[in-house]
């Protein structure tokens, strides 16, 4: 006789404001580059979502980023986080016409396709509010010399029955940020965005469920969210990435860490597929993240 589904953690509806500091690096994607990148979709999904219609959209590129979020405040206590966002991906939206006819239009948005924290709480709840294919993982900061650090992140598999996590042997993401120091502090707002003609609107699909008696935070859901995240902070500054990583290995290949992904040398030395070792990055401490509840839909009509 199997065991009933293990309960929700602490359940906390959107809207969400936050508090923490946010390590982060934009880069763009090509479209000959967002192609290759469509097969490799252990690298911009984890394994749920990779098996499922969530990864299903057209990879079409534009603006990217990778973030690394220390939460001091949420709803559901401090937390860690690293989001993927690889840019805008093609999705179906059935409209109206005026005479209310209904009509099919191929749209594009930015997506989180690859998410990890620290807990199960936001896990559940980034998935059941908007859509976030959040996982847990372990995370590690690592002071170094001059205010740099080394920020690893390491994913939790279920193993055996699923009743216990196992954390991989190499982390999917591994980088230091080192601040240049003499650069001045200055703010920085997302809301800017929209004055440069940019959408920073994340469209998410509804995910597939990975609940079992032992994992509740992987809730499934239905319907397809829309939602326009705000960051600000009054101390934003400038610093350095060295996205160097070691060798990759059979573990890093299972986890996506590269072993799919076809490209030059620099896409094996180096952490995203044709990256160089260098990036430049920006750092935003005691700043204020806004989810608000955001737009929800059914799919479109078969």
């Amino acid at each position: 006789m199997s065991n009933p589904p293990a309960p929700p953690p602490v359940v906390a509806l959107a809207p969400w404001t936050l508090k923490g500091t946010i390590y982060s690096f934009m880069f763009y994607i090509s479209p000959s580059s967002a192609q290759n990148l469509q097969s490799s979709k252990s690298l911009l999904y984890s394994p749920l979502e990779a098996a499922s219609p969530f990864s299903d959209g057209r990879l079409v590129g534009g603006l990217a980023s990778v973030q690394i979020i220390r939460y001091t405040e949420s709803p559901v206590g401090p937390y860690d986080e690293l989001i993927i966002v690889p840019g805008n991906i093609e999705y179906e939206l059935d409209t109206k016409d005026k005479d209310g006819s209904l009509k099919r239009e191929t749209k594009k948005n930015l997506r989180v396709t690859r998410i990890y924290v620290s807990q199960e709480a936001t896990c559940w709840n980034g998935r059941n509010n908007w859509n976030i294919p959040k996982h847990l993982a372990d995370f590690e900061f690592k002071p170094l010399p001059n205010k740099a650090v080394r920020i690893s992140v390491y994913p939790l598999e279920t193993a055996g029955s699923g009743t216990q996590r196992v954390r991989s042997k190499s982390p999917f993401f591994s980088a230091i940020y080192k601040p240049i120091t003499y650069a001045p502090s200055f703010p920085l707002s997302t809301a800017a965005a929209k004055y440069v003609g940019l959408d920073l609107s994340l469209v998410q699909p509804p995910l597939p469920d990975g609940t079992d008696s032992s994992v509740a935070e992987l809730v499934g859901t239905k319907q397809w969210r829309c939602v326009m995240p705000h960051e600000w902070s009054s101390k934003a500054s400038l610093g350095w990435w060295d996205l160097k990583r070691g060798q990759a290995s059979e573990e890093d290949a299972l986890l996506g860490g590269g072993g799919d992904v076809q490209g030059d040398e620099t896409s094996h030395n180096n952490w995203w597929p044709g990256f160089s070792r260098w990036r430049i990055g920006i750092l935003m401490e005691n700043a204020t993240i806004k989810f608000p509840e955001g737009e929800h839909w059914n799919g479109p009509e078969e």
